[in-house]
């Protein structure tokens, strides 16, 4: 994993520890100086990814993240993919209220990280766990 990232071609990372989450704060954070966002946009997506990343083993039992180079016509940007087979979000209008956490984690709560990063896609049910798609851009 060098500044070489390729577009299009995802980067995966277990979710199973602490250890785990870091990794995938490092690996965000080198993905995000390859595709050439600034420093508060690193900063942004990486506290993001480091929210969903913790929710992921905390609530979710652990899980993976992908990690892709996206872009389009005019910019690259990062997209990350948290997935986990846990039992889903109970009541999703309730967790993505401002302000509303759980505990444990950087008190962001996924309207945090939502509003961290240009956009954010989830899918959740007790049946198949959840999934959390976010992109931030380049400037």
């Amino acid at each position: 994993m060098t500044a070489g990232v390729d577009v299009g071609h995802p980067q995966a990372q277990s979710i199973q520890s602490d250890q785990d989450v870091v990794r995938v704060r490092q690996l965000i954070r080198t993905v995000a100086v390859a595709v050439k966002l600034s420093l508060v946009d690193q900063t942004k997506v990486v506290t993001a990814a480091s929210e969903l990343a913790r929710n992921t083993l905390v609530y979710g039992g652990g899980g993976s993240v992908e990690v892709t180079v996206v872009e389009n016509v005019r910019r690259k940007g990062v997209q990350i993919v948290f997935v986990d087979s846990g039992p889903g979000i109970p009541d999703l209008d309730l967790a993505l209220t401002d302000g509303y956490t759980t505990g444990g984690g950087l008190g962001l709560g996924l309207s945090g990280a939502r509003r961290l990063v240009d956009e954010f896609q989830i899918e959740t049910s007790a049946e198949s766990g959840t999934r959390i798609t976010v992109t931030k851009w380049s400037r």
